[in-house]
């Protein structure tokens, strides 16, 4: 089985890599499906669970040996719960043993196990705009202003996020095997390049 785990800059294009290395590889995809899942496991509404991942996470959990998250009485919130049940997700995804690509969720850290190859997608706050306005519906704000400030919170909620299970931080190099800049760059033109990386790796770790 491999895996490629997909984690992006909001705005950078890393869900479309995503899903076009699905086609291109025949890989499965993950991306808003885990919503759903999450929603079922936890028994939360879709919108509540999609908003949370959002407005990030408290990084007061602690984790067990295994990067279980632990809880005790006090720590017990819907936050927890969330992210119980999206480690319970991705491990359920994994365990079907079909080739696939997740995106977001720190799969890349909840899925260690498996060596999955790890990607981080980033771009420039210029580029990152121009998608947001290009991806934008017609009636939507889309102030230069307000859209970096959602850009900043989504990406700084992202890293609270991986801080909880994880050492190493959101972003940083060493925690994939590849980091790609689309400044100025198309998903279409990356993702070809990328699916030939993804390949030599997963030749490398037979």
């Amino acid at each position: 089985m491999k895996i490629i785990t997909v984690s992006r800059e909001f705005g950078s294009g890393g869900r479309e890599i995503g899903k076009r290395l699905s086609d291109i590889l025949g890989f499965d995809y993950y991306d808003r499906e885990i919503i759903s899942e999450v929603a079922r496991i936890g028994n939360f509404h879709e919108k509540y669970v999609e908003e949370a991942g959002e407005k990030g996470y408290s990084s007061g959990y602690t984790l067990t040996y295994g990067r279980t998250l632990y809880y005790s009485n006090t720590a017990w919130n819907n936050s927890a719960r969330i992210l119980l049940a999206e480690q319970k997700a991705l491990k359920e995804i994994a365990a079907k043993g079909r080739d696939c690509i997740i995106v977001g969720r720190c799969a890349d850290v909840v899925l260690e196990q498996y060596k999955p190859f790890n990607l981080f997608v980033y771009a420039d706050m210029d580029s990152k705009l121009r998608r947001c306005k290009e991806r934008a519906e017609s009636t939507e704000d889309i102030s230069d202003k307000k859209l970096i400030k959602k850009i900043k919170t989504i990406d700084k909620n992202r890293a609270k996020h991986r801080e909880v299970i994880s050492s190493v931080k959101w972003g940083h190099r060493e925690a994939y095997h590849l980091c790609v800049n689309t400044t100025n760059l198309e998903p279409r033109e990356i993702a070809p390049i990328v699916a030939q990386y993804a390949n030599s790796y997963f030749e490398s770790v037979k």
